[in-house]
């Protein structure tokens, strides 16, 4: 058996203090006070949506069932047809298994991975078949007594379920209020809900359950079952339709998605067995999802009405969540700046831009307050930057003009705490890249013609910029973080929006995780390639982003977004000290904020 001891080296470490390097839940004894010690990540109370693999089919209309790591996704719609397709999930990857008997779609469903029913639908009209799942094939069961479809189910397994509301059994009822319970042989009809509903939410067992929101007018009640009957409790604190939930009774439970109010809507709610509580949205707002987990600390959402088959999986309470509060504002309201990018909260630089015309204006910022201070000598938009301080900085690249193309540039100048110098220009000119590093070592981490996007990397050794080796998908609009050595570059756009996220070794670059949320104009911050932030922004359904994500070396999280959406902004510093200033809402924003992630906490273990 492994011990302590064999991991460290050491039974117990010595340290006047805090122990330097010291790993989460590691243990030493610190000799000034005299007491055991061992430390820990801060948390909050928020939880986060974090992505995983995607799904085989894209669909929406469907359900799902099961935990986060053990989940089924059943039936639905491609867009043109009614589908058969199951998949299951083991909490990695989506992986086709046996088809229902037929085609159809917005059936209830409930139990588990490996033992589970889905009754009702959508074929040509509303259906009664039930189908029972044992882990390997689908068995048709008796059907419901009333014919029915976009309803939830709750329940443990194919033995246990129970079905309610929906939409049916005919257009002149096109809300009902019929609850049904399954016992394995037959489906029997209870008691009913008080409000009748369609394209509702519903999770929970067939003697605890749950069920809110729904047609008609995406309402927000909320009702629970206690094994008889339905009493109304505390409503969602925004009502909508068509979208998902999770959990295994009526005392804990996720809200997530809507339809209306329009478009797709990434709401996500918490229920903690008395009221809902509003808390972080989905990195994709969409409808018609499939949803499953065991509470809401623990849920998988999937698929949708955007064609989609991305999924997340959400992990709160209890995460190490950060937040943003404001600072100074700049003086100047502009986006499409740079800025030395490894800067601190203390000490950082943003240049260039667009404050209604190309600028060359700089400013320095202080930790409270930004200063005016001497200008580019190219004043320039959509430009690289990267510097460590407001007294070391490089500015390269870019256009001097409106529109773009005209005016582009591969000037590069570097900056003492004073001025800025000219010195050797770029290899390629271009312009919307982005940079990492100093002004003695950099990395153009990411590079961009107008049309079409190219992948050209060029580092600088404080004298000139060398070609060195090409991102793997060239893109304009990208952030990035890190430095010479070590860097990640992440969103952007090719031909559209995109997520890609890459990481440099120094050498070479290596594709990771993608963002949750794709993006381009966004700004980034982080120290190397295993903590970086990604913020702000914009794509196609979200013109305006304020959505913060984490990445920690191996996956990206979402994290507390922005007080002001923006995109063409400047950021920079450490992952858990970040920076964002400037950009467009849509109009140029003076705004300012800094990001605080907790560290670790110091335990300190007391006897008696």
């Amino acid at each position: 058996m492994s011990t302590y001891k064999k991991e460290f080296g050491t039974g117990v470490q010595n340290a006047a203090g805090t122990l330097s390097g010291a790993v989460e839940g590691q243990l030493w004894y610190d000799s000034t006070a005299a007491s055991f010690k061992y430390q820990y990540p801060a948390v909050t109370t928020v939880g986060s949506w974090s992505t995983n693999n995607n799904m085989n089919t894209a669909r929406f209309a469907f359900t799902g069932t099961g935990i986060q790591t053990a989940a089924l996704a059943i039936a639905g719609y491609s867009g043109t047809a009614n589908i058969a397709n199951v998949e299951n999930y083991d909490g990695t990857s989506w992986t086709e298994v046996n088809d229902l008997s037929s085609g159809r779609r917005e059936t209830a469903s409930a139990g588990s991975s490996t033992s589970a029913i889905t009754a009702g639908g959508y074929t040509t009209t509303q259906v009664a078949l039930a189908e029972s799942w044992n882990g390997t094939s689908w068995t048709e069961v008796s059907d419901l007594n009333t014919a029915r479809r976009t309803m939830p189910g709750a329940g443990a397994s194919n033995t246990s379920a129970l079905v309610f509301g929906g939409f049916g059994p005919s257009p002149a009822t096109p809300e009902n209020t019929v609850t049904e319970s399954w016992n394995g042989t037959s489906w029997t009809e209870v008691n009913d809900l008080n409000t009748a509903r369609q394209a509702h939410a519903g999770n929970g067992s067939q003697t605890s359950a749950l069920t809110y929101g729904g047609n008609p007018t995406a309402i927000a009640n909320t009702e629970s079952w206690n094994g008889t009957s339905w009493t109304e409790v505390n409503d969602l604190n925004t009502g909508r339709n068509n979208f998902s939930g999770a959990g295994n009774d009526n005392t804990s439970a996720l809200a997530f998605g809507s339809e209306t109010p329009a478009p797709a809507k990434a709401f996500t709610e918490s229920w903690n067995g008395v009221s809902w509580v509003e808390t972080s949205d989905l990195n994709i707002g969409r409808a018609k999802l499939g949803g499953a987990g065991a509470s809401n600390s623990s849920a998988l959402a999937f698929g949708g009405d955007l064609g989609t088959t991305a999924t997340e999986e959400w992990l709160g309470p209890g995460q190490p969540i950060g937040a943003w509060s404001t600072g100074g504002n700049l003086n100047t309201a502009r986006g499409q700046s740079n800025s030395s990018t490894g800067g601190t909260q203390s000490s950082f630089l943003a240049f260039g831009g667009n404050d209604g015309a190309v600028t060359g204006a700089t400013e320095s910022y202080n930790g409270s307050a930004w200063t005016e201070v001497n200008d580019l000598n190219t004043g320039r938009r959509y430009l690289g930057g990267a510097g460590t301080s407001n007294t070391n900085a490089l500015a390269f690249g870019g256009s001097s003009s409106i529109p773009i193309a005209p005016g582009l540039t591969g000037a590069t100048e570097t900056w003492n705490g004073t001025s800025w110098t000219e010195v050797n220009d770029l290899n390629t000119t271009r312009a919307v890249i982005a940079g990492v590093g100093s002004n003695t070592a950099a990395l153009t981490a990411g590079a961009a013609e107008i049309s079409p996007p190219v992948a050209i990397i060029e580092s600088w050794n404080g004298t000139s910029w060398t070609e060195v080796n090409d991102l793997n998908t060239g893109r304009a609009y990208l952030a990035a973080s890190g430095d010479q050595t070590a860097a990640l570059a992440y969103g952007g756009y090719t031909t559209t929006t995109v997520g890609n996220t890459e990481s440099w070794n120094g050498t070479s670059w290596t594709e990771v995780n993608d963002l949750n949320q794709v993006r381009n104009n966004l700004a980034g911050a982080g120290t190397g390639s295993t903590l970086a932030l990604a913020f702000g922004g914009q794509n196609p359904s979200t013109p305006i982003s304020n959505v913060t994500q984490y990445w920690n070396g191996s996956v990206w999280t979402n994290d507390a977004t922005m007080n002001t959406g923006r995109y063409d902004l400047v950021g920079g510093g450490p992952a858990t000290a970040a920076l964002g200033a400037g950009g467009n809402n849509p109009a140029g924003t003076t705004a300012t904020e800094e990001f605080t992630k907790p560290g670790n906490v110091v335990k300190t273990i007391t006897t008696s």
